[in-house]
């Protein structure tokens, strides 16, 4: 499974982002996608998950701010960052997997999210 994310920047505090994530080269249906995030000296954290019937898990800290959400039929999984805070700057990671255990084994190469106070 391949996973090809896009969408990372540089905002100003109190902007907006969309980061995309797709999906290719599986032969089954990919249960869970997710975006998880690592900031320098940090372990990587979940950021939200979606399975492929809806169900969405997030982070505490991103309840209210980030919404995650998917288009099965393309396997593209998005995640839209409003509100955001210096704080949330990181490498954005997507991730697959085929369960439901969190996070999955399948790992894109990561999107770089820079907010500027």
């Amino acid at each position: 499974v391949q996973l090809q994310a896009s969408g990372g920047g540089l905002v100003q505090a109190g902007g907006s982002l969309r980061l995309s994530c797709a999906a290719s080269g599986s032969r089954f249906s990919i249960n869970t996608m997710g975006w998880y995030r690592q900031a320098p000296g940090s372990e990587r954290e979940l950021v939200a998950a979606i399975t492929s019937g809806g169900t969405t898990n997030y982070a505490d800290s991103m309840k209210g701010r980030f919404t995650i959400s998917r288009d099965n039929a393309k396997n593209t999984v998005y995640l839209q960052m409003n509100s955001l805070k210096p704080e949330d700057t990181a490498v954005y990671y997507c991730n697959a997997g085929f369960g439901f255990g969190l996070p999955g084994p399948f790992w894109g190469q990561g999107t770089q999210v820079t907010v500027s106070s």
